[in-house]
């Protein structure tokens, strides 16, 4: 049976303090990580387990990178976005040193906005206006009837 959560054990949460922070390290350092639910009691924290796990991953570990991120590494998060998707830790495993919650921040407040303003080359085949288009094409005209006339005229027979 799993334990009760946070509130229903009076356990402390919200913003960790420094000294908070350096019971944690000191407790992984010379113990490791093993096992997240039961680490709070046993290194003295009044925190859940799932609190120590994340602020370690993504706040205390000393192979984090800090700082901003380079027009590469802004690069390379973009390209596999593309491929993967929201996989957010897929994508921190290619960029060593950032967590997977700093790229989605990265991606939600920076770079989808980046790409939402971006403009294609005219030439570009994707974008351009004169595609070839299996579909009927539909153009807003005065009223219904002309959309119901163009897609009979487009429709096959």
């Amino acid at each position: 049976v799993r334990a009760p959560c946070c509130e229903k054990m009076g356990l402390k949460k919200g913003p960790w303090t420094p000294e908070e922070d350096q019971i944690l390290i000191s407790f992984i350092q010379t113990n490791g990580h093993g096992n997240w639910r039961a680490l709070p009691k046993q290194a003295g924290l009044l925190r859940c387990g799932k609190s120590c796990r994340l602020r370690w991953t993504n706040y205390l570990r000393p192979d984090i990178k800090r700082g901003n991120f380079t027009k590469e590494e802004e690069d390379t998060i973009i390209q596999l976005h593309e491929m993967l998707g929201n996989r957010w830790s897929a994508i921190a495993g290619k960029l060593p040193g950032r967590t997977d919650n700093e790229i989605k921040n990265v991606w939600h407040t920076h770079l989808k906005k980046k790409l939402k303003d971006y403009k294609p080359p005219q030439n570009s085949k994707r974008h351009s206006k004169n595609h070839d288009s299996k579909g009927p094409t539909t153009s807003r005209s005065s009223n219904n009837s002309d959309l119901t006339t163009q897609k009979h005229i487009d429709s096959p027979v």
